[in-house]
């Protein structure tokens, strides 16, 4: 005869085993379908400067079509496209009450969090980034692009002024309009008033989402100019920053032939004074 101890026992292994299937279940499904860029209702066009704007006629649409149709790809697609720009609050009262209907059926909210979830280790790669290079001048920050409205999501280094949670709402249809030119985002000068920066941004696309993030990296280019660069006491700092370590480890990170070099006294990869002895 079954105890109730055991008959409890058993009802919580069933009931594990239900949320494991199920939400293998839900990551089958998740991965079903076509891309949103497959179909004629792909809410993105061109204006005359070829730049990517944002067709809420086609988003409507689309809505519309995957209420109909199930297809979780587009779909999980379409809702972070609509969280990127703010259909929410944008989208007439009956459209944004579909939309809702559509963030219901597909789980919107399990999509948002899920892309946190992914994003979590980029931000640990931007904290460590930026711990590596402390007060250089140098400003490396991470934008969760699912809600541009308040995007950053991690800054380190900070020289833009920004926090936690500044909206990023024009880097989406930029990222988007030179990803259609195949273009990159890299060393572009920023002049702010009297402020001058070198920036690159690196966009991060997710195969079953698209554009969720972007990596940004700012250089204050007048302060490594006029501060650093001009004071030696202060240049030598800034060196003694950018060289401070917090550990000493024995590993080689070097080729056979630099290690040989190395060996042979060659100081740094410039260093062109050292041939080692063939043996």
């Amino acid at each position: 005869m079954l105890t109730e101890l055991t008959i409890n026992v058993l009802a919580s292994l069933i009931l594990l085993s239900a949320g494991y299937f199920g939400g293998m279940y839900r990551e089958r499904q998740a991965q079903k379908g076509t891309n949103l860029e497959d179909y004629d209702f792909y809410p993105f066009g061109t204006n005359e400067l070829d730049h990517v704007i944002f067709d809420q006629e086609k988003f409507v649409k689309a809505v519309d079509y995957l209420r109909r149709h199930r297809n979780h790809v587009a779909a999980r697609q379409l809702i972070i496209v609509g969280e990127q720009n703010d259909v929410r609050n944008s989208l007439p009262a009956d459209d944004r009450l579909r939309y809702r209907k559509l963030y219901k059926k597909y789980r919107g909210d399990e999509i948002r969090t899920d892309t946190d979830k992914f994003l979590r280790n980029f931000k640990r790669i931007v904290r460590l980034i930026g711990d590596s290079f402390p007060d250089s001048g140098i400003e490396i920050l991470l934008h969760d692009l699912t809600n541009p409205t308040t995007a950053l999501c991690m800054i380190k280094n900070n020289v833009t002024g920004r926090d936690v949670e500044a909206p990023a709402t024009n880097l989406v249809m930029d990222l988007k309009t030179r990803k259609l030119h195949k273009q990159d985002k890299l060393n572009y000068e920023l002049n702010i008033g009297a402020r001058k920066f070198k920036c690159t941004t690196i966009p991060i696309f997710r195969e079953t989402d698209g554009l969720v993030g972007a990596v940004c990296i700012n250089v204050d280019v007048n302060y490594l100019n006029n501060e650093v660069s001009q004071h030696p006491d202060r240049l030598n700092s800034f060196l003694e920053s950018l060289c401070k370590v917090d550990m000493t480890l024995d590993e080689n990170i070097l080729s056979k032939d630099e290690y040989q070099k190395a060996i042979a006294g060659k100081r740094h990869f410039r260093d062109f004074s050292v041939t080692p002895r063939q043996s």
